[in-house]
């Protein structure tokens, strides 16, 4: 999938399914945004290799077994940005504009039809960014490279990778590719599930890869930084899905405003999304509990998403409504700590802006969507935000606390508007235009915060 699809004009779906999407012979395989879950065994007809660069998509690699091949691909970002302030301005009122760009290169690799191979290579600059951080700027560097085994039998099919991977959950709230930077997050990572009728059961033991972003070939990984998971999904009334997952995340030496020392949080987690006639729903809760220090964890968050779609009318106008709500820290310095933690999530969930944080957070955002061209899809919408707590801080992407504003008065934190427009001129080449303005309220004014735009401009090319 090349185009930059918004979530809001979708339909709530699950983003986990690791399955490779059969394809026929008379079919031409199509690009899916995990690279992995492609299959071009079809081009084993030559009648199918129609377009420039089909024999490196379809290199064979046993004459005799179609399913025996190797496919390489390509896929490029170019986004220009520009960012009014950093952080509200807050210690740091400098404009920018700047370059983020991001390749990647891939072989895939299928020794039969049980057997992959998938080794990904990645490169992303930032030019001209004045503050880079590490999902912004990693030199070439291995971003994915896992050997995979499936199997059908028993009446389910069985499913395991190992090595560097990635993972994505539902609507990637807490748990995500992190593609809206311009560093992916990579696991490495042992995983398993089952899959039967209605039923799908998932395992694995990780450790989230930690970007570098002075030399080439410098990320790691290690046990002082762990999360491991079991999922269960499940589809009912035909085709809605629920889901449950609980998590170990683990890690030496956090540090949060009130807490600080070694974090071992249980993640408990339970999400429920379907559609009727032209209703859409996406509901997800997360409880947080375990300890970080000597402090109890005591958080939690629920996220909303909903759409009414008027398919039969001109344009298929959408009308959408998230609702989301994340805990602070009420009581400073006792033996709590309620602030929410994210986990991996989506750093541009609310807008490409990426200005604030799924922490301490209440967050209602209307939205409307259009499809005034088959290949063109609009978006229209208003945010507004308060702090869950005043005794916590603002926080920024992901969960950096905003200076000076835990303690504060006022609850809210301001609203912005956000326009987008998303073209897919074919199968692979894409393009997308954001603009988002926001307007602070007291709990950022008050320590010296001020009003911001932002204004992206976004190519993709994938082959």
């Amino acid at each position: 999938m090349v185009c930059a699809v918004l979530l809001l004009s979708l339909p709530a779906a699950a983003q986990t399914s690791t399955a490779q999407t059969p394809a026929t012979a008379s079919v031409r395989p199509s690009i899916r945004s995990n690279r992995w879950q492609e299959d071009w065994s079809p081009l084993a007809d030559p009648a199918l290799r129609t377009q420039p660069g089909d024999s490196l998509k379809y290199i064979a690699l046993n004459a005799d077994n179609s399913q025996s091949y190797v496919s390489l691909g390509v896929n490029l970002r170019e986004r220009l940005e520009y960012n009014g302030v950093s952080a509200f301005a807050v210690g740091d009122s400098r404009k920018n504009t700047y370059l983020l760009q991001r390749l990647q290169l891939h072989a895939d690799v299928h020794f039969n039809k049980q057997w992959q191979l998938f080794v990904q290579w990645e490169d992303a600059r930032a030019v001209g960014k004045q503050i880079t951080t590490p999902v912004d700027r990693n030199p070439v560097d291995l971003r994915l490279a896992f050997l995979a085994y499936s199997n059908s039998f028993a009446g389910g099919t069985f499913k395991a990778r190992v090595g560097r991977q990635d993972f994505a959950f539902d609507l990637q709230r807490f748990v995500s590719l992190r593609d809206g930077p311009n560093v992916r997050q990579s696991f490495d990572a042992l995983w398993a599930d089952w899959e039967t009728g209605s039923w799908r059961f998932i395992g694995f033991v990780s450790q989230p890869v930690q970007y570098q972003d002075k030399t080439s070939f410098d990320d790691t990984s290690n046990r002082h930084f762990r999360f491991d998971t079991l999922r269960v999904e499940r589809l009912v009334f035909g085709h809605d899905e629920l889901s449950a997952y609980y998590s170990l995340y683990m890690r030496d030496n956090a540090k949060y405003l009130d807490a600080a020392g070694r974090e071992r949080r249980q993640v408990f987690d339970v999400r429920f999304a379907g559609g009727w006639q032209a209703f859409d729903w996406d509901l997800e809760a997360m409880g947080q509990g375990g300890q970080i220090g000597n402090k109890d964890i005591q958080a939690w968050a629920v996220g909303w998403r909903a759409g009414y779609s008027l398919a039969e009318q001109a344009w298929q106008p959408r009308l959408g409504l998230q609702f989301d709500v994340a805990s602070g820290d009420r009581h400073r310095n006792d033996g709590t700590a309620g602030t929410f933690n994210p986990l991996f999530p989506n750093g541009y969930y609310f807008s490409l802006a990426g200005y604030t944080g799924y922490a301490n957070l209440i967050h209602v955002k209307p939205s409307v969507t259009l499809k005034p061209l088959a290949k063109l899809t609009l978006l229209s919408a208003i945010g507004l935000q308060w702090r869950q707590t005043t005794a916590d801080a603002v926080y920024t992407q992901p969960n950096v606390p905003l200076p000076r504003t835990a303690g504060e008065k006022g609850r809210w934190t301001g609203w912005y508007g956000q326009v987008r427009a998303d073209y897919a001129f074919n199968a692979n080449i894409a393009a997308a235009v954001e603009a988002v303005h926001y307007a602070v309220g007291d709990a950022i004014a008050r320590v010296g915060g001020h009003d911001s735009n932002y204004l992206g401009i976004e190519f993709k090319y994938t082959w």
